[in-house]
């Protein structure tokens, strides 16, 4: 990290030093306390440093030169008093004031949470040394960085890894009689480098690690965006322990994890796979070189249910009387951004018939279920790898479970379950093997600020999905389903580059979505050039209405992938609330139109400088994009939507009174994407008249169809002043909060004060539950 760095309020900093050591396995030991909002407990983590670490950590030595003496200041162990070292007796109802974090020599001015939470105590660190002046002079010792945010570490030590009984197998000795620091990582060494066929060993083994005592607190330190780790003469990542543990609680503001209520009332709390990804939920390496496993146990009250990345299907286990305690893990080394938790008093929707064929198809494989005729040889890490196991390559539709509030039963019965089989089938159809074995689906909370976000093994799915027809539920599904091949098994290597997950997934939910309809080939390219339309109408929008530094897709251009030498990088515009509402990502794809659309012999001259350049390193739309649109012509959906828009210009113009031989216009049916075509062509309109609008409202049945149309309709009530419509603002404000944002906007251009009265209701109705980035937002809009 570039020591003059002033991380600004667009810019995010990833402060984890990579290159010089990797966390290779996550053991989560947490409890859940809904009346303090608060997720606390331990993390044990087991890392991996090798030649190629200590080769570049060798020639970057380097000392802090902070202007800010805070930044050098560690806390020292002696004298603390601390948690147990056992981390099945933290209780969640430990205070805050059992625990004094000290600085030795100075007054603790930390405050009780032992945080300093000072940007101007941010220092950058760009080498695997670092070196401090706390009043005796040392040598240069190693400093391991994580990055963490909004959390109250409290203590860190190392793990005794070597008193774990039968651990000894992983050592050279049959007897362990001198422990040193060097068997013990040599322990852990052995221990995260065992070959994949032993992935149930490995798993036992890291958990009975993360139960072994402590050897000795280490010093460590936080600031705003990392906290800072090191052993006093310890001089290289080598000699650093391979496996501590952090004792640490969460903040209930933190920007990690979502406090909220479910539609039924009830507490909740998810993740929210916000810019700063889990860094408030447990310390981490961020970078998405950073790939790792994990296994996790989450205490609640009984009543609860916690769901979570894994390939386990987790079942309750009582523990005493109103607790119970969940268990989850992940074989597939993944960023520790995809991990993914949900806590609340789900109920899980089952489908009202299911066909002994469903259940067949649905068989669960386990990652140790291995065939011997392997279909080819991936070129990743090793693990328990699905696309290497024949059977795994027949399975059309993996297992899968729904959660949602009780209330939405029948939404979801309705709309949800029935989509699910044929969807999977559709992309396996496409794709092949799945990369994740099962599938929780989650309805999120009404505050969810977007339609959808997958993660390993479960996908959040906005309550807007659920209503009209079965499209928006359909497309956001498979789009969400499609983000298990781009974004999670293949993902950027630079969290800058959203359009290399959302372009491939926007492309495929229309293939998906196809297959899963079974259509036929010529309506399956009537849809999407439908769906291609409206997409073009949207980017066009977007683009002349946002920043043009915002339009970019690929930000940092030639430095893309580009870390300083400890492996800390900065993510463009990863702070700027505006980027969460950006389109750009989803929209400028070019995929079919390179590959369908572009004769050959044009395609030919396009080179990789030219796409960089003209696509991803350029605001605007591409000059081709533009003169492939403008030559195309338009498909037979949107001329049959155009037909539609002139009759209701006809009507528009007529006078209150009509003469008694005109005939009435008589308007043909259009699915959900007509619909909102239609929409898109009327909002150009200067002024529709209230009758227009209430036969719109009649004939279509507006406020009933899904998200996606209510939205325009909205938006053509705000344009025209359509008073008697504006129940259905206040309604779509409230309950799609995915997509209300900029309908607050619009009412407040329009200086209407009837309208500014309605988004500020609206506003003071939800704020407190509401998104963070959204409320922000939302609140600049207000003023």
């Amino acid at each position: 990290m570039d020591l003059k760095l002033d991380p600004s309020r667009d810019d995010l900093p990833l402060m984890a030093n990579t290159n010089h050591i990797l966390v290779k396995h996550y053991v989560l030991d947490l409890n859940v306390d809904f009346e303090s909002q608060i997720i606390e407990g331990s993390i044990v983590l087991f890392f991996e440093s090798g030649n190629r670490f200590e080769k570049q950590s060798g020639s970057t030595k380097e000392t802090c030169q902070s202007e800010s003496s805070e930044a050098c200041r560690f806390r020292m162990p002696e004298p603390c008093h601390s948690p147990g070292t056992d981390t099945r007796t933290f209780s969640p109802k430990t205070g805050y004031n059992d625990f004094t974090i000290c600085v030795k020599g100075e007054k603790d001015t930390s405050g009780k949470d032992g945080n300093h939470d000072n940007p101007e105590q941010a220092c950058g660190i760009s080498s695997s040394t670092y070196c401090c002046d706390t009043g005796n002079h040392r040598n240069e010792e190693f400093l391991l960085v994580l990055d963490c945010c909004d959390l109250s570490v409290l203590k860190v030590e190392e793990v005794d890894v070597a008193a774990v009984p039968g651990i000894e197998k992983f050592t050279k000795s049959p007897k362990l009689t001198v422990v040193s620091e060097e068997l013990r990582n040599q322990i852990v060494h052995e221990l995260v480098t065992l070959p994949a066929d032993r992935w149930r060993e490995q798993l036992d083994y890291y958990a009975g690690c993360s139960q072994a005592p402590g050897c000795g607190e280490l010093l460590f330190d936080t600031d705003t965006w990392s906290l800072q780790i090191r052993k006093t003469g310890t001089q290289t990542a080598t000699d650093f322990p391979h496996a501590i543990r952090i004792w640490y609680s969460t903040k209930p503001q933190g920007r990690s994890v979502t406090w909220t209520s479910d539609q039924s009332g009830r507490p909740c709390v998810y993740t929210i796979g916000s810019p700063i990804n889990n860094r408030a939920l447990f310390p981490c390496q961020e970078p998405p070189v950073a790939m790792s496993t994990w296994q996790a146990t989450v205490r609640a009250a009984a009543s609860f249910v916690v769901l979570m990345s894994g390939e386990n299907s987790a079942k309750p286990t009582q523990l005493q009387e109103g607790c119970t305690s969940w268990h989850y893990y992940v074989t597939m080394p993944m960023p520790a951004s995809t991990f993914t938790i949900a806590v609340g008093s789900w109920t899980e929707m089952k489908p009202e018939l299911c066909s002994s064929k469903d259940l067949a198809a649905e068989r669960s494989l386990s990652p140790s279920e291995t065939d011997s005729r392997y279909v080819g040889i991936c070129g990743h890490v090793e693990y328990p790898c699905r696309f290497q196991n024949l059977s795994a390559t027949t399975q059309e539709i993996i297992p899968h479970r729904v959660f949602a509030p009780l209330c939405l039963q029948d939404a979801c019965q309705e709309t949800l379950l029935h989509l699910i089989p044929p969807c999977l089938s559709a992309a396996h159809s496409v794709l092949g093997t799945h990369p994740f074995s099962r599938l929780d689906i989650l309805i999120v909370p009404a505050n969810f600020p977007s339609l959808g976000m997958a993660s390993p093994h479960i996908i959040f799915l906005s309550q807007s999905v659920l209503t009209g027809t079965s499209h928006l539920c359909g497309t956001r599904l498979c789009h969400e389903i499609a983000h298990a091949w781009f974004g999670l098994a293949i993902g950027a290597r630079d969290w800058t580059e959203e359009w290399l997950s959302e372009g491939f997934a926007t492309h495929l939910e229309d293939v998906f979505w196809a297959a899963a309809q079974q259509l036929a080939p010529h309506e399956a390219q009537e849809q999407q050039e439908l769906k291609a339309c409206l997409r073009w109408l949207r980017l066009q929008d977007e683009v002349r209405n946002s920043p043009q530094e915002m339009q970019v897709l690929r930000p940092n251009k030639e430095k893309t992938g580009h870390v300083s030498d400890s492996g800390s990088s900065v993510i463009k515009h990863g702070l700027n609330p505006e980027k969460v509402f950006m389109q750009v990502h989803y929209l400028k794809d070019f995929l079919q139109l390179l590959l369908e659309n572009i004769p050959e012999e044009k395609r030919l001259g396009l080179s990789v400088e030219n796409i960089f350049r003209d696509w991803l390193e350029s605001s605007g739309i591409p000059q081709p994009l533009q003169r492939e649109r403008q030559a195309g012509a338009e498909c037979g959906l949107a001329r049959q939507v155009s037909a539609e828009v002139e009759k209701w210009i006809r009507v528009n113009r007529r006078p209150r009174k009509r003469k008694r031989r005109e005939a009435e216009e008589v308007f043909e049916k259009l699915l959900p994407d007509q619909l909102i075509l239609l929409l898109e062509h009327l909002l150009e309109q200067k002024t529709l008249t209230a009758r227009t609008l209430h036969s719109l409202e009649k004939t279509y049945h507006l406020p009933q169809q899904d998200a996606e149309v209510r939205h325009r309709w909205c938006e053509l009530i705000v344009k025209h002043k359509y008073t008697k419509a504006y129940k259905d603002v206040e309604r779509f404000l409230q309950e799609d909060q995915a997509m209300g944002v900029y309908l607050y906007g619009e009412l407040m251009l329009g200086e209407d004060a009837r309208q500014q009265q309605v988004a500020r209701r609206c506003f003071e109705l939800t704020k407190e539950q509401m998104d963070r980035s959204s409320a922000e937002v939302v609140a600049e809009m207000l003023l």
